[in-house]
């Protein structure tokens, strides 16, 4: 069954680019409040303020918080504030689109142009780990514990195909994107019998900031535009669809998954 989205609330981490950002605005055009945290310098946090702004034109609530998303004092200072923003009922969508970590290789390789890829260092693979995969779980607990997670939620965590392939200089997020999609299969079977749903997008290849500071991204994106079966790239209106869509539904029995939203690249390869 579809329920609408109108005077729901979705809590978005990583609102101020990428996947997070175009989903923000395409939950906010159905009549969803968003909350969103973000993590940028005085640059990018006026340009997040700017664009919460622009979200309650759409008449929905919109309140962004500049905060780093792996800190335990920052979800215990944010979980209370979500309880009075929804009300105590907690959001209905949560989405973790976080884009934070190091870019290498396991061991020192050349990066095809005039220098060489360092080898990750034990403190950068922890790191990446920590912030792209198991931030999704220390949420989960939190909303759990808080009893803001309710029945119908739509959890949400944005992978790539370096959860499953190899990518040149993409050593610890892959080890994180893999990280994550375990987590998302387990929270699934813990979380079946609350009837909250968890699953993840595997968009397929986006031209976004995080994209770009990948080594040798504009190789990867022309490859990956040449092969797509729908003839382009993914874009991030294509993952707010999705995500809106599997939002509108009442039912919790599509979870644990990795669904790709890709247009079929990820078949292509």
């Amino acid at each position: 069954m579809l329920v609408p989205l109108e005077g729901a609330w979705a809590l978005i981490l990583g609102v101020s680019s990428g996947m997070g950002k175009e989903t923000a605005r395409a939950l906010a055009e159905a009549g969803c409040n968003i909350i969103g945290v973000h993590f940028d310098l005085a640059e990018g946090q006026e340009q997040a303020e700017q664009y919460a702004e622009s979200l309650t034109e759409l008449g929905v609530e919109a309140h962004f918080f500049n905060r780093n998303v792996a800190s335990k004092q920052v979800r215990a200072e944010l979980v209370p504030v979500i309880h009075d923003l929804t009300s105590g009922t907690g959001p209905r969508v949560v989405m973790h689109s976080v884009a934070y970590g190091t870019l290498t290789s396991l061991l020192p390789a050349e990066d095809g142009g005039d220098g060489a890829i360092p080898a990750v260092l034990p403190k950068q693979l922890t790191m990446t780990v920590e912030v792209m995969g198991h931030s999704l779980v220390y949420w989960t607990q939190d909303l759990v514990k808080a009893s803001l997670l309710p029945r119908g939620a739509k959890v949400f965590a944005m992978t790539s195909a370096g959860g499953s392939r190899v990518l040149s200089g993409y050593a610890p997020v892959s080890a994180a994107k893999a990280t994550l999609e375990s987590h998302v299969r387990t929270l699934a079977v813990e979380l079946a019998s609350r009837g909250v749903a968890v699953n993840a997008i595997r968009a397929g290849t986006t031209v976004t900031p995080a994209l770009e500071k990948i080594p040798g991204s504009e190789k990867l994106i022309a490859h990956c535009q040449e092969i797509n079966p729908g003839g382009r790239l993914t874009r991030a209106e294509d993952v707010a669809e999705a995500v809106v869509m599997l939002s509108s539904s009442d039912s919790s029995w599509l979870t644990g998954n990795v669904i790709g939203v890709d247009g079929g690249e990820f078949l292509a390869v």
